[in-house]
């Protein structure tokens, strides 16, 4: 049976292009960009005091453009690219248009689709880190942290743990969305720059009440819708395993944001809609490395869990540390990606299903990629503890890379620039 005429290949559709695959990625990637732009720029706009509004709005988006320009000139192939070290691409232009037509790494999709999908998920990672920084930064520091730390932090866990040639990708682990390249990532990298920056004035840190609570919630509602994107998008193809990431992927969401809210409830007398919006986003984060690898019921364990431990670490960890209590982690980064995307990590390695794996990552060899539970069940319990050893050993080289580098950064661009605005701005 011939195919209808619309479905023929020709010079613009080539035999190996999934109109439909390619349809899918280029809507997944607007879904996520729209995270961001408007998304995060309405949150932190309207999450802090009045006149912190256009400056934490603006810097998300100076860091949306920003990162792009430096993701086409090298990041792309330095994250996806030819080999370069055992955990870094080689730096390469992405703009010529030969190569941006052509066949990309994995799915049926052009270059040009892969490259605009990975720079949403770049971008909001830098979006997130300015998260703990928001209120105090100076904003020509925060112009030379973006392309500085996409360039020399953000592409070595991205080429080492999504790209085939990585070598934490190697030893198999599951990272299904980038709860270890982005959450994780800016969890770290936030809470170490919020460090180097330092805090907002006292005034700040004792009241800082959101100017728009209504447009908060509008941004968090961005961010949650576009999370169907997030983590739909990452199999590259429109398959049976995106439906199911993007299912558990809300089912863990709505559960957090409820364990969070019955918390604050039995504990603070009453349910607090900034509490909600914690919880969302711990629940997004946290199924976000095992979203299209886990059974549905353990989407609702995995919230249950992004819901309490979480807020057990932000509030009552926090005030009795007293490294974190030193720093002014203005968003709580550090605690809704940092924790969260670890405790994510953690559990994929302890419940991903051997079939979901196979689906997709389209590999035979199983070994890498067995949930302990399901080793426990299967026999192979070997093989269930190595993959909980790869996803803890992932989450140490990822703090490691990123406390390391984002620290190397900022003391640079202390020397240019100060990080942190006077006191004389700050007041």
């Amino acid at each position: 049976m011939s195919l209808p005429s619309n479905l023929h290949p020709d010079e613009a559709s080539p035999p190996w292009l999934n109109k439909g695959d390619n349809s899918w990625q280029l809507t997944a990637a607007t879904l996520v960009g729209l995270q961001s732009v408007p998304g995060l720029v309405i949150l932190y706009g309207s999450i802090v005091k009045k006149k912190w509004a256009v400056n934490s709005a603006f810097m998300a988006l100076y860091a949306f453009a920003a990162v792009l320009i430096c993701w086409v000139g090298w990041g792309y192939r330095m994250s996806f690219g030819d080999k370069f070290i055992p955990f870094l691409g080689m730096p390469n232009v992405s703009l010529d248009a030969q190569y941006l037509i052509d066949r990309a790494f994995l799915g049926y999709l052009p270059n040009a689709t892969m490259i605009y999908f990975q720079f949403v998920f770049a971008a909001i990672t830098l979006i997130l880190i300015a998260g703990a920084l928001l209120g105090r930064m100076n904003f020509l520091a925060w112009m030379l942290f973006v392309p500085l730390w996409v360039t020399f932090s953000y592409t070595i866990t991205a080429y080492s743990i999504w790209c085939p040639g990585g070598w934490l990708a190697k030893r198999g682990l599951i990272d299904y969305s980038g709860g270890y390249v982005i959450h994780l990532s800016s969890g770290v990298a936030g809470f170490t720059a919020a460090y180097w920056v330092g805090p907002r004035t006292t005034r700040d840190r004792e009241r800082f009440p959101p100017n728009n609570i209504l447009l908060m919630l509008a941004g968090a509602g961005l961010l949650w819708m576009g999370w169907t994107g997030f983590n739909g998008g990452d199999p590259y193809t429109v398959s049976t395993d995106a439906s199911l990431a993007v299912l558990n992927t809300h089912v863990c969401t709505a559960t957090s944001l409820l364990t969070w809210l019955i918390l604050d409830y039995i504990f603070f007398g009453k349910p607090s809609v900034v509490g909600a919006t914690q919880g969302m986003i711990t629940g997004l984060v946290c199924i976000t490395p095992a979203a299209g690898v886990v059974q549905g019921w353990a989407a609702i364990l995995m919230g249950m869990m992004s819901g309490s431990i979480p807020w057990y670490t932000m509030m009552v960890l926090h005030k009795k540390v007293w490294f974190l209590k030193q720093v002014d982690d203005t968003m709580a980064v550090f605690h809704t990606h940092a924790v969260a995307g670890s405790l994510g990590g953690i559990l994929t390695g302890v419940f991903a299903v051997p079939k979901f794996n196979r689906l997709f990552y389209m590999v035979t060899d199983w070994q890498h990629y067995i949930g302990l539970f399901y080793g426990f069940h299967d026999g192979r319990t070997t093989a269930g503890f190595r993959q909980l050893g790869v996803q803890l050993l992932g989450i140490l080289f990822v703090v490691f890379v990123h406390a390391t580098m984002t620290s190397i950064i900022c003391l640079l661009i202390s020397l240019v620039v100060p990080l942190r605005l006077s006191e004389e701005a700050l007041q």
